[in-house]
């Protein structure tokens, strides 16, 4: 399995922080945009190297995709 890097080519592990690099809407949160810089505390690695999962303020469950953080 190869490992799950971050934008910035940093290798991310489960419980790592990460910040946003742009603003993201969330599909399906009826309207939930998350911003640039909000920080996201104890991600969690998913099979595929390229998305994350965390929990946000009003997002539980969040699938996120590596271009768009970077470790914190």
């Amino acid at each position: 399995m190869s490992d799950t890097r971050d934008s910035n080519g940093a290798i991310l592990a489960d419980g790592d922080s990460v910040t946003l690099i742009k603003d993201l809407k969330v599909k399906g949160s009826g309207g939930v945009t998350l911003k640039r810089g909000t920080l996201v505390k104890k991600i969690r690695l998913t099979g595929d190297p390229d998305e994350i999962e965390a929990n946000v303020d009003k997002v539980r469950g969040l699938v996120l995709r590596t271009e768009f953080v970077k470790k914190a």
